[in-house]
């Protein structure tokens, strides 16, 4: 076999393997080893995959990956969400179906302190839809915001996808976080205008029972201010501190895990058996997530030794199909592959193939990882796989609540997230004019 056929195999074997069951990192290492030593040789192998262990995971960049998920875990037992969304309602009461908004822009906020996905959909599946539907608001409509508003975790920085995208890219992490922010926005208003859509056009979709919704509960000026000072601190810290220029993302990361550990702390919070637990939980996240990188790029590694990604490129931009509509197929397919598996995982088989091809294309690689990630996210809310709204069955002890309902909840949310991206391919300013300034 030609090295070219030895790539292609591989990956169609990876693909094969992932179906019948076998976890992400331990399929990719175990092709990419047989891919090699088919290649080469066995020493060439063991030589490569020893190289892509030291140059992967010796950087002093993957710090930031411990510190970002310790960041938002404590954040989530400290109840910081409770408050940002509290302080949201309170803001947008008056509002037509402003818990609706409340929920997405108090999950923007919490995205701007966690980064992480599925924290948001555990806390606000707990926090915002008992209040919604106290107020009056259907179940489906309740929960489908929160699923929806959760992926906000992933876009606005600190984000564990994009920090996984820099590092495959080869790209600046501080840059992608700054590209995340506008993107961030655009998708919080377009949530936004779809609930209002949906309340004005729509009402049965939203409301269970419109006219008997209790008053929204009231706070004093200074409960406000209690609630909203941990999270401008926290934002302060972090956000501040990462593009004042003052802290790279390893230190911002550092500063904003001491900022939650303090407000934990301070709320009492954390006994000692839930600091140790929240201790674990990020050493198994760091793991896997390292892990998978490491896979990853020795999976990248062997496909450029087979060539492939050098002939899909030449496929793709020498025929009639074009860079752009290599960029929809590309897409669709990340998309397609969000309803069988999870988001880092989808990142790690398709952006080996993909990079060296937008590469040639001559994509802006902080576009194109924005792109990705909001193709990526969308898998989150579609099923079967849909890991946002699983999380937020089984957040909610209610028997009358099914899958089906909260899929359908979300599904205005997923064609909101494809009017997005249809913005953001049309404006690419939108993500890179604050990571180029």
């Amino acid at each position: 076999m030609t090295p070219l056929e030895i790539g292609y195999y591989a990956v169609g074997g990876l693909l094969v393997l992932i179906y019948l069951g076998m976890p992400i990192g331990i399929g990719m290492l175990g092709v990419s080893f047989l891919g090699v030593t088919l290649i080469r040789n066995d020493d060439v192998a063991l030589r490569m995959l020893g190289a892509a262990g030291n140059d992967s995971l010796r950087e002093y960049l993957y710090a930031v990956v411990p510190l970002f998920v310790l960041m938002g875990l404590l954040v989530t037992v400290s109840n910081v969400g409770k408050d940002t969304f509290d302080v949201f309602q309170r803001m947008l009461r008056r509002m037509m179906a402003g818990l609706g908004i409340a929920t997405v822009f108090a999950n923007a906020v919490f995205a701007s302190i966690t980064g992480i996905s599925i924290a948001s959909a555990t806390v606000f599946s707990r926090v915002a839809v008992p209040e919604m539907t106290r107020h009056g608001y259907s179940k489906r409509f309740a929960t489908g915001v929160v699923a929806g508003s959760s992926v906000l975790g992933m876009m606005i920085p600190p984000s564990l996808l994009m920090i996984v995208y820099a590092v495959l890219a080869e790209e600046s992490v501080g840059r992608m976080f700054l590209a995340g922010i506008g993107p961030g926005i655009l998708l919080a208003l377009v949530f936004s205008a779809t609930i209002l859509l949906m309340a004005g056009w729509r009402k049965e979709l939203v409301y269970a029972r419109p006219d008997d919704a209790p008053e929204s509960e009231d706070f004093t000026f200074g409960e406000i201010v209690r609630k909203a000072l941990p999270i401008l601190a926290l934002m302060l810290v972090v956000l501040g501190g990462l593009y004042g220029g003052f802290l790279n993302p390893t230190e911002a990361g550092a500063a904003g895990a001491a900022g939650a550990l303090v407000i934990a702390l301070m709320r009492r919070a954390l006994p000692a058996r839930t600091l140790w637990n929240l201790m674990v939980e990020t050493g198994q996240i760091t793991v896997s997530v390292l892990f998978l990188i490491l896979a990853a790029t020795f999976f990248s590694r062997m496909l450029a030794l087979s060539g492939v990604p050098r002939e899909l490129a030449a496929l793709f931009l020498d025929s009639s199909i074009g860079p752009f509509g290599f960029l929809l197929v590309y897409l669709v397919l990340i998309v397609l592959l969000g309803c069988l598996i999870d988001s880092i995982s989808i990142m790690l088989i398709v952006l080996p193939i993909a990079l060296p091809v937008a590469e040639a294309a001559g994509f802006d690689l902080i576009w194109f990882g924005v792109l990705t990630v909001v193709a990526v996210e969308m898998g989150l809310l579609t099923p079967p796989f849909g890991l946002s709204v699983y999380t937020i069955k089984s957040a909610i002890d209610d028997p009358e609540l099914s899958v089906g309902d909260i899929f359908r909840g979300a599904f205005p949310f997923v064609l909101a997230m494809v009017v997005a991206l249809a913005i953001l391919i049309a404006f690419p300013s939108i993500s890179t004019w604050l990571a180029r300034l």
